[in-house]
Protein backbone atom coordinates (compact mmCIF):
# COMPACT_ATOMS: atom_id res chain seq x y z
CA UNK A 1 0.00 0.00 0.00
CA UNK A 2 1.32 3.53 -0.89
CA UNK A 3 1.92 5.95 1.67
CA UNK A 4 -0.02 9.32 0.95
CA UNK A 5 0.93 11.22 3.54
CA UNK A 6 2.54 14.26 2.95
CA UNK A 7 3.46 17.42 5.36
CA UNK A 8 2.31 20.67 4.30
CA UNK A 9 6.28 22.19 3.33
CA UNK A 10 6.65 18.83 1.21
CA UNK A 11 3.54 18.74 -0.17
CA UNK A 12 4.28 22.84 -1.22
CA UNK A 13 7.90 21.98 -2.35
CA UNK A 14 6.25 18.89 -4.44
CA UNK A 15 3.90 21.38 -6.01
CA UNK A 16 6.36 23.97 -7.20
CA UNK A 17 8.44 21.16 -9.08
CA UNK A 18 5.61 20.26 -10.66
CA UNK A 19 5.10 23.65 -11.99
CA UNK A 20 8.30 24.06 -13.19
CA UNK A 21 8.42 20.82 -14.89
CA UNK A 22 5.11 21.59 -16.64
CA UNK A 23 6.20 24.74 -17.30
CA UNK A 24 9.87 23.07 -18.73
CA UNK A 25 7.21 20.91 -20.88
CA UNK A 26 8.48 17.61 -19.81
CA UNK A 27 5.19 16.62 -18.19
CA UNK A 28 1.41 17.22 -19.47
CA UNK A 29 -0.15 15.96 -16.31
CA UNK A 30 0.34 17.75 -13.20
CA UNK A 31 -1.72 15.50 -11.29
CA UNK A 32 0.45 12.67 -12.09
CA UNK A 33 3.58 14.18 -11.53
CA UNK A 34 2.19 15.54 -8.38
CA UNK A 35 1.45 11.69 -6.88
CA UNK A 36 4.73 10.27 -8.71
CA UNK A 37 7.26 12.40 -6.92
CA UNK A 38 4.94 11.92 -3.78
CA UNK A 39 4.83 8.47 -4.14
CA UNK A 40 8.65 8.13 -4.62
CA UNK A 41 9.06 10.19 -1.62
CA UNK A 42 7.39 8.13 1.12
CA UNK A 43 7.94 4.84 -0.23
CA UNK A 44 11.60 4.30 0.28
CA UNK A 45 13.39 7.16 -1.56
CA UNK A 46 12.91 10.11 -0.18
CA UNK A 47 13.97 13.33 -1.89
CA UNK A 48 16.08 16.15 -1.59
CA UNK A 49 13.17 18.64 -2.65
CA UNK A 50 14.49 21.72 -2.31
CA UNK A 51 17.65 20.80 -3.79
CA UNK A 52 15.70 19.03 -6.78
CA UNK A 53 13.05 22.05 -7.12
CA UNK A 54 16.67 24.36 -7.55
CA UNK A 55 18.31 21.75 -10.09
CA UNK A 56 19.58 23.02 -13.31
CA UNK A 57 17.47 21.85 -16.23
CA UNK A 58 19.15 19.12 -17.02
CA UNK A 59 19.81 17.39 -14.04
CA UNK A 60 16.10 18.35 -12.84
CA UNK A 61 14.56 16.93 -16.17
CA UNK A 62 16.51 13.46 -15.43
CA UNK A 63 14.91 13.19 -11.90
CA UNK A 64 11.51 14.27 -12.76
CA UNK A 65 10.91 11.75 -16.23
CA UNK A 66 13.26 9.08 -14.51
CA UNK A 67 10.34 8.69 -11.50
CA UNK A 68 7.57 8.77 -13.83
CA UNK A 69 9.38 6.45 -16.50
CA UNK A 70 10.55 4.01 -13.32
CA UNK A 71 7.71 4.34 -10.61
CA UNK A 72 6.22 0.86 -9.87
CA UNK A 73 2.59 3.02 -9.03
CA UNK A 74 1.60 -0.20 -6.81
CA UNK A 75 4.32 -0.02 -4.43
CA UNK A 76 5.72 3.79 -5.12
CA UNK A 77 9.32 2.14 -5.56
CA UNK A 78 11.94 3.07 -7.94
CA UNK A 79 12.70 0.00 -10.46
CA UNK A 80 15.12 -0.47 -13.17
CA UNK A 81 18.19 0.19 -10.76
CA UNK A 82 16.67 4.33 -11.17
CA UNK A 83 18.22 6.57 -8.91
CA UNK A 84 17.20 10.25 -8.89
CA UNK A 85 20.22 12.70 -8.86
CA UNK A 86 18.70 14.25 -5.71
CA UNK A 87 17.87 11.51 -3.57
CA UNK A 88 18.13 12.05 0.19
Amino acid sequence: MINWNINKEDATLIQKIVNKAYNMEIIIDKLACDMDLTACHNNGNPLKLENLLNADDGNFAHDVVGINHNLNRKTGKLENCFSPRYSL
